[in-house]
């Protein structure tokens, strides 16, 4: 809630008391913004809700919000707590890793603006960490799914050395412009959070299990889940790529396997909250053309 403290009377002429009145209104009113946490102390560990009020300043974003309650290092009520942990580092929507859900919505923190936020909601304003990927502290999660999910569909183009390789080949431009929007993804996970298809996968490794193995079997366990909309958007970029195309069958293989586009329900949340405003349900209609293709041909060359 925003509460503005009443600004006295003054005094004079009419002229003078209207300015001396900003003036002193300038001055004395103190506007809080009240915002309330979903926090966990460590992997695993119960989480809780936490309130803060922090003193209303122009231009603010969710991330100033969070600097300030760190700075303060106080709940509402005044007890000294830890500062609250958070990812972030562009400040400009290009890192992709201040991704939360600010009240209710995954979106970037960093363009999250508080006056609209408080448009929508004048009482308070809610911050949790993304729910499909395991939380390490406060708003921090582990997003190596996200990451292996890319690995799975070799989301990159092969080179072989670093030597020079001269020119590469032309692309034309009305390819490029084609091509171009699938390039701008961040791997922000904003997709995944907002797909019902992509559900959390979280092991706890076992007391007699190496960190070796533990690993093994976490990613055996996400090699089982739905790679989502950012790795079939990726697969489809680098599949239209002239050299990125000449592994494109290892590409379709895989969006072909367990977890794979097969298993896209075509909610269409995905495009609806990307902030890049990929056209991802294009690409996911164009991976789902192309792996049916390539699965008939693979049918027939037995």
């Amino acid at each position: 809630m925003i509460r503005v403290a009443e600004p006295h009377p003054q005094s004079g002429s009419a002229q003078e008391s209207e300015q001396a009145g900003s003036d002193h209104q300038a001055r004395a009113v103190q506007k809080l913004i009240h915002v309330r946490v979903l926090r966990q102390d460590a992997p695993g560990q119960e989480s809780y809700w936490e309130r803060h009020a922090v003193p209303y300043e122009l231009n603010m974003n969710v991330i100033s919000l969070l600097q300030r309650i760190a700075a303060a290092a106080k709940s509402q009520d005044g007890r000294q707590v830890a500062p609250v942990a958070w990812d972030c580092n562009c400040l400009e929507e290009v890192c992709g890793s201040c991704t939360m859900l600010v009240n209710g919505r995954t979106r970037m923190a960093c363009t999250a603006l508080v006056d609209k936020l408080m448009e929508d909601n004048a009482e308070e304003i809610e911050l949790r960490p993304m729910s499909k990927f395991p939380v390490v502290r406060d708003l921090v999660v582990d997003r190596n799914r996200l990451f292996q999910s890319l690995e799975r569909v070799h989301a990159w183009v092969p080179v072989d050395g670093s030597y020079d390789h001269g020119a590469g080949p032309r692309i034309s431009p009305e390819a490029q412009e084609d091509t171009y929007p699938l390039s701008t993804c961040i791997s922000c996970g904003c997709c995944l959070e907002a797909c019902p298809q992509f559900t959390k996968i979280e092991l706890v490794q076992r007391e007699d299990e190496s960190l070796e193995n533990f690993e093994k079997r976490r990613r055996a366990a996400f090699d089982k889940g739905f790679v989502g909309a950012h790795a079939i958007s990726q697969a489809m970029l680098f599949n239209s790529h002239p050299t990125g195309k000449m592994i494109a069958d290892e590409r379709l293989e895989a969006l072909t396997s367990q977890g794979g586009i097969q298993m896209c329900g075509n909610a269409q949340n995905c495009v609806a909250v990307c902030p890049k405003h990929i056209p991802l349900t294009r690409s996911i209609a164009r991976a789902g053309r192309a792996a049916t293709v390539w699965a008939i041909k693979k049918l027939f060359d037995r």
